[in-house]
């Protein structure tokens, strides 16, 4: 099934930073209600582009509440090998990065520790291996 607003999502991504305001605009588009697949791509990407931290953790935030609503058969339309427990390991690790950086340790805590229990959905390849590295890195720095 082609899926017109995750490829626009991808374009947007694709031009960077240059492609914030194209997402926002979809995010406008999409609106709080929209297909949950949308907005957990959707916020997900736009948090890796706040410079601010405080509206990095609220789309990091928008994109795990999206995730909570999201199918397996939806995200099984876009791509056949989708799970979304595969999702909540990167979601989880976004929210607990972010948590540290503004120095709220018990939060980044429970979200590392939800990130650590559901690892074991990640599949085995490069995605996977980063996701696991990056979670056993804020683990480390955590630990300092």
């Amino acid at each position: 099934m082609t899926d017109d607003m995750m490829a626009r999502i991808g374009a947007a991504v694709q031009q960077g930073r240059d492609g914030r305001p194209v997402l926002t605009a979809l995010w406008d588009e999409i609106g709080p209600a929209g297909d949950p697949l949308h907005r957990c791509s959707l916020a997900h990407y736009l948090a890796d582009l706040q410079d601010d931290a405080e509206a990095e953790l609220l789309w990091d935030e928008r994109a795990l509440a999206a995730v909570a609503e999201l199918t397996d058969a939806r995200a099984q339309q876009y791509h056949a090998a989708l799970q979304v427990r595969a999702f909540l390991p990167s979601l989880h690790l976004n929210l607990a990065d972010v948590h540290h950086r503004l120095e709220h340790p018990e939060r980044a805590r429970e979200h590392l520790a939800a990130a650590r229990a559901a690892a074991h959905h990640l599949p085995d390849d490069g995605y996977g291996e980063m996701i696991r590295g990056g979670i056993s890195n804020l683990e480390a720095r955590l630990l300092r």
